[in-house]
């Protein structure tokens, strides 16, 4: 049997998916040529990866096991996640640690804050563990991050890709009314696979958390996310994209799953680039403002240059 440990090793590595531990390994399918990236190695990474260290920051790039990662740290582009590293939920495509949670640090809003300043980020996506753990989810402490990086970076533009806030009350509108550029959340797959998937969440929670974004305040993005390859039809990720557009969202994004490890939910098939922009161009006719659909594409991939283009696609649609 594998046993997941703690990436970080040391004396101290500990399980990281406890949860996991006694299921049957799942196989592990070679990766397609289109799917393979390189080692990150560029000096830009290395004082990306220093900057956050210093700070004392986690990122969902690393804690996912992202594959872009050196793309994006070579740019000195880091997606942040507050909250901690460790999840309360348990999703069977995640590799983000989980557990019962530390405490949230008061002065990590202060940090985040400075640290897009150092980094000079024109547009930030912060993200989040779930914090079932917490009254409100952890929508207090978002504020505060959102509110943190106003301060220490006026000129950048805030993109959050949140938990579902599942049975927190009104938690989620102290997150809308903090005005965030776009707000995000994902889908993740279709409504069948839901009870493997992603067990601890709800697909028509989920999906009313984005259509309230819009009720409350218009004037912000909506983003959501899927991945495929997991055992989903075409037809049923059509069905998630009319359900996406009826809740008013702008944004589509669409990528492979991977498989972090044999515990983990096995990939079903691996999408061809074809298929990929087969959707791309589907969705494109459901009305979506922005669509971005590739094996390698993940929430917060290229999303400086994402909000540009979908800024652009509303004014061009006003316009019209």
């Amino acid at each position: 049997m594998a046993t997941l440990l703690d990436s970080k090793g040391g004396p101290e590595a500990r399980s990281r998916h406890p949860e996991k531990q006694e299921r049957e390994d799942t196989p592990l399918q070679r990766k397609p040529p289109w799917i393979r990236v390189k080692a990150p190695t560029s000096e830009g990474y290395l004082e990306t990866r220093q900057i956050v260290r210093d700070a004392k920051l986690v990122t969902v790039c690393e804690e996912a096991g992202c594959p872009n990662i050196g793309e994006c740290w070579t740019k000195k582009h880091a997606t942040l996640m507050i909250m901690g590293d460790t999840c309360t939920r348990a999703c069977s495509f995640c590799n983000v640690r989980t557990g019962m949670p530390a405490a949230l640090d008061a002065d990590e809003p202060r940090r985040v804050g400075e640290t897009v300043a150092k980094m000079g980020l024109g547009h930030v996506v912060i993200t989040s563990v779930d914090r079932d753990d917490l009254a409100d989810g952890g929508a207090e402490h978002f504020v505060a991050v959102v509110r943190a990086i106003r301060m220490s970076a006026p000129k950048s533009t805030i993109e959050i890709l949140t938990p579902d806030f599942l049975r927190k009350g009104n938690a989620a509108n102290i997150v809308i009314d903090a005005k965030p550029d776009v707000f995000n959340h994902n889908l993740e797959t279709v409504p069948r696979l839901y009870l493997s998937i992603r067990p601890g969440s709800r697909y028509y929670h989920s999906l009313r958390l984005l259509e309230r974004v819009k009720e409350r305040d218009p004037s912000q993005f909506t983003k959501s996310g899927l991945m495929v390859g997991l055992g989903e039809s075409k037809q049923e990720v059509m069905q998630v994209m009319d359900d996406m557009r009826s809740a008013g969202v702008d944004f589509l994004t669409i990528g492979q799953y991977l498989q972090p490890t044999r515990k983990h939910a096995a990939v079903d098939r691996f999408l061809t680039p074809d298929e990929f922009a087969a959707y791309e161009t589907i969705a494109r006719s459901k009305g979506f403002l922005l669509v971005s659909a590739s094996p390698l594409t993940r929430s917060s991939y290229h999303a400086d240059e994402d909000f540009s283009q979908l800024r652009a696609a509303r004014e061009a649609q006003l316009a019209r």
